[in-house]
C-alpha cells in the first residue's frame, strides 16, 4: 500500500534548492537544524529545527536554505497504492501539515535509523523501512488528534519569545524569563518548548546565529567582535555554537559565502 522511493539526510547542503514542480509523490520533511523555506501551491512556509511536514502528491512545491544558511533534515520520498486508504486522514485526504512533534528527539533517532536500513543490504529491510515509516506517520496523526494547546500556555510562551527576540543579546537565565509569567523556571521552560519545540536558551542562541550569519557576510565586523557583540564573550566558545547551529566554522561560512556571492 505503502512504497518507500527514497529517504534521504541532506547535511548542511551550502546553496540547497529544489526547482518548482509538481511532486509525483508524497515527502516527509524532519527538520533537524537551522531553517528551511518551502514554496508549496503558490505559499510560502518557513521550517525550523523541530517542524515536521507532509507535503503531499500533487503539490507544486520549491525550496531553498533560508537566508541563505544550511540546514539538516530528513526527507522521505514515498507513493500510496492509488484509491487505497491508510487510515490515516492528513494521508487519504492529500492535506499539507506543518506543525512540532513531539517528543522530536524519538523522531530524529527514528528518522536515523530509517536512513541506517535503507543504505545498508541486510535482510528484511524493507519490511523494517516500512514499518518505521507507518510509525512517523502514525506519531504524526497522533499529534494532530490531540487538543489545541491552552491559550494561557500560548501566551506565556508568546510572551518569553517576544522578550528574547528583543533582548537575545544580552546575558539571559531562564529565571529572568519565568518572572516575566510569574511561574517557576521548569514550568517556563516546559511550556516554551511545548508550544515552540525547543528550550527558550535554544531559541536565544539561534536568533544569536541568524545575526551572526547577518553581520559575517555583511559587514566588517571580526569574529571576535561579533562574538562579543552577541554576548559571547568567550571566543571559542562562540566558534562551538556557531558551528553547531550553522555546519561549519564562521571562517568557513564567510569563504563559502564570499564565494557564492562573487566578492
Amino acid at each position: 500500500m505503502i512504497q518507500i522511493l527514497s529517504v534521504n539526510f541532506d547535511q548542511n547542503i551550502p546553496d540547497w534548492r529544489t526547482q518548482l514542480e509538481t511532486i509525483p509523490y508524497n515527502v516527509l520533511v524532519v527538520v533537524r537544524e537551522g531553517r528551511v523555506r518551502y514554496e508549496i501551491n503558490e505559499q510560502v512556509t518557513d521550517a525550523e529545527a523541530g517542524d515536521v511536514l507532509f507535503i503531499p502528491r500533487g503539490a507544486r512545491r520549491a525550496g531553498e536554505n533560508l537566508s541563505g544558511i544550511p540546514h539538516q533534515k530528513h526527507t522521505v520520498l514515498f507513493t500510496c497504492e492509488p484509491g487505497a486508504k491508510t487510515g490515516i486522514p492528513f494521508l487519504d485526504q492529500g492535506q499539507f501539515v506543518r506543525f512540532r512533534l513531539s517528543p522530536i528527539e524519538y523522531a530524529f533517532h527514528r528518522c536515523d535509523k530509517l536512513y541506517e536500513e535503507m543504505r545498508g543490504g541486510r535482510s528484511y529491510r524493507s519490511i523494517i523501512c516500512l514499518g518505521i515509516l507507518q510509525e512517523l506517520l502514525g506519531m504524526i496523526a497522533r499529534e494532530l488528534d490531540k487538543p489545541a494547546l491552552a491559550p494561557i500556555k500560548l501566551k506565556y510562551a508568546d510572551t518569553m519569545k517576544a522578550f528574547l527576540l528583543e533582548h537575545y543579546r544580552e546575558q539571559i537565565e531562564i529565571t529572568r524569563l519565568a518572572a516575566l509569567i510569574g511561574r517557576s523556571p521548569s514550568y517556563a521552560s516546559a511550556v516554551f518548548k511545548e508550544v515552540h519545540g525547543r528550550s527558550p536558551i535554544r531559541y536565544m542562541h539561534q536568533l544569536r546565529m541568524l545575526e551572526a550569519c547577518s553581520l559575517l557576510l555583511g559587514s566588517d565586523m571580526t569574529v571576535a567582535g561579533i562574538s562579543q557583540y552577541l554576548g559571547y564573550y568567550d571566543t571559542s566558545y562562540f566558534h562551538r555554537v556557531f558551528k553547531k547551529h550553522c555546519g561549519q566554522s564562521p571562517t568557513e561560512y564567510v569563504a563559502q559565502g564570499s564565494a557564492s556571492i562573487g566578492w
